[in-house]
Parts: C-alpha cells; structure tokens; sequence
C-alpha cells in the first residue's frame, strides 16, 4: 500500500529533482533521474519518466531537452533568475534592520529557489558576520502588526527605545505608550521606517520599525492627514532628509558640476537643475534643514554652497 501510494507521487518526487539538480549547465539523463528516484523508494521505467516529464510540461514547468543518444532534461525559465536571486541577497545582506539570524534564514530560503548547483554561487557572495545589523529579532512581527492596522485603517500604539552606553535597552518617555496612526514604510539608508501621524505633535513622524516594540493594533481609526488631502509619501520622503524630522523649508543650492551624480543619488532624476557658465549648477528642493543636512553638505566642502535662504547661510 505505501510503495503504491508512493509511485502516485513520482510526478511530484520528478519535479523536485528537476527543480533541486538541474539547471542549463548541469542537465540529468532519464537515467540518472530514474536512480535519483530510486533514492525515495520509487521504482520507474524510461516510458513513465517521459509521460511524467509530458505531464509536468502541461502542467507548465518549463523543462528543456537536450536531444541525443540520450536525451537530457534541465529546468529552463524559474520564477526567479539567478541574477535576480544575486540582487535579493545582497539586498538581505545588506539591509541593517535584518538580524544576522533572520538575514542567515532568509538567505537559505531565497537559494532554495536556485538548483543546488546555481545556490553554491549565491553562497559564497555571502558574508553577514562583518555586517552591522539589529539586534530586535521582533521586527518581522513589527511589520506585520503595523501592516495589519494599515489595511485596517486603525491607530497603532507601541514602546519606542535606544540603547545606552552598556548596550542596555532603555524606553524613550520612562516606557510611556506611543499612539501613531500609521500611513506607510520608508527605507533609507539601511533602515526601514514607518511614516506615521503622531498624535503627541499633531504631526507626520518617523519612527524606526527596529526601535519599536510591543506593538498593537487599536479599535480607533487612523488620523486624517492634511483634512483629508491624499498624503504623498513620495514626495514626503523627498523632503525628509536622512529621516529627521522638522519644518521644510526652500533651499536653492550651488553645486560643482563634478557633484551631479551625488545630486541625482540624493534627490532623483526629476530634480530641476539650472546650468551656470562657471562650471556650477544650482537646484532649489524643499527640504528639512537639518544638522545632518548641513553636516551632508560639509562633506564637499567648497565645491557646494547654500545661496538661499539667507539666514541658513
């Protein structure tokens, strides 16, 4: 009874070989597919392998064959390309508010949808030990309650804290309770944040999702922002420089003509830039100026210089 109900499930067991050990470099035989078959006690004969290889294309698996004195048979188009999978790795390992121990897990999963042989390469681009990374384990429960109360229009209430000088967790407001009506998620210079309405300043904020905990999802509806004009999140996050609050203000800017590609880094292609005859060119942005903004601007020395507004200057 076990070997027949087993050999209902040689399709099944085919394509997980398939999938697992072949790809456009490393091709199986009928053969070699029938002892790796073998290796779960199912028994098959050559014309079986072709009618589940059929069975499986109509299914639409795409499986590719090699015509010759004896054909062989790999995995052509995944879902996912190695390139593809290359690119979501080292977006995992590079992302700061993944931890080492659910970057290591999500890397495993992400070269599970490579064959073995294609997963090898996608391992040994890896190194998460030299990275700096969150040490709040809680932050996927954090995305998803806070998308939870996204979806269902309500107001959120959480723990905000940062560590002190011994490393220690310490509760911003003596662990006093956050109430935020949560919009979207930013991600910005390795961090993710969400974007929130925050009742304590009758203002839009940004709370880091890896600084939050105990998060829950409330029965009151989220605040409107701006009476009910739709927020733009995209140009919000234009304006909030590296994710520090506070007033916006308009500032025309002189730059280098050699600063171009920073400028486009910063603030996109859509940035309007106005070229000078002494190998300058300004913009004018609307931005939260900051420290850190200034501090942004320190780093290029002479070849940058604020123009307006004066007091700024």
């Amino acid at each position: 009874m076990a070997a027949n109900s087993k050999l209902k499930l040689k399709p099944f067991y085919l394509m997980k070989i398939l999938m697992e050990q072949t790809d456009e470099q490393h091709p199986m035989t009928v053969n070699e597919l029938i002892e790796e078959l073998a290796k779960y006690d199912i028994t098959a004969e050559r014309k079986s392998i072709y009618a589940d290889i059929d069975l499986l294309i109509e299914f639409g698996l795409d499986i590719i064959c090699l015509k010759g004195r004896a054909n062989q048979y790999f995995i052509g188009v995944r879902d996912f390309e190695l390139p593809e999978l290359k690119l979501l790795v080292d977006a995992v390992h590079s992302s700061r508010f993944i931890t080492y121990k659910k970057s290591k897990e999500l890397i495993e999963k992400l070269e599970k949808l490579a064959s073995i042989h294609e997963a090898k390469e996608l391992h040994r681009n890896v190194v998460i030990s030299n990275q700096i990374k969150t040490l709040n384990e809680c932050i996927y429960y954090n995305v998803d309650e806070i998308n939870k109360a996204i979806q269902l229009n309500k107001q959120i209430r959480f723990k905000y804290f940062e560590y002190n000088l011994d490393k220690k967790v310490e509760y911003r407001r003596n662990g006093e309770w956050y109430y935020a009506s949560p919009y979207a998620f930013t991600w910005d210079n390795g961090n993710y944040y969400v974007i929130a309405y925050y009742e304590r300043y009758e203002d839009i904020s940004n709370f880091r999702v890896d600084r939050m905990e105990a998060i829950e999802t409330l029965d009151e509806e989220r605040k409107v922002i701006n009476d009910g004009v739709e927020f733009d999140i995209g140009d919000y996050t234009k304006k909030i420089f590296r994710m520090f609050s506070g007033d916006t203000e308009k500032v025309k800017l002189q730059f280098d003509n050699s600063l171009i590609n920073v400028v486009i880094d910063r603030f996109g292609k859509d940035v309007n830039i106005q070229k000078m005859k002494d190998d300058t060119f300004l913009i004018e942005m609307d931005v939260v100026a900051t420290n850190t903004f200034l501090s942004w601007l320190f780093m290029f020395g002479d070849k940058v210089k604020i123009i307006e507004p004066i007091k700024l200057k």
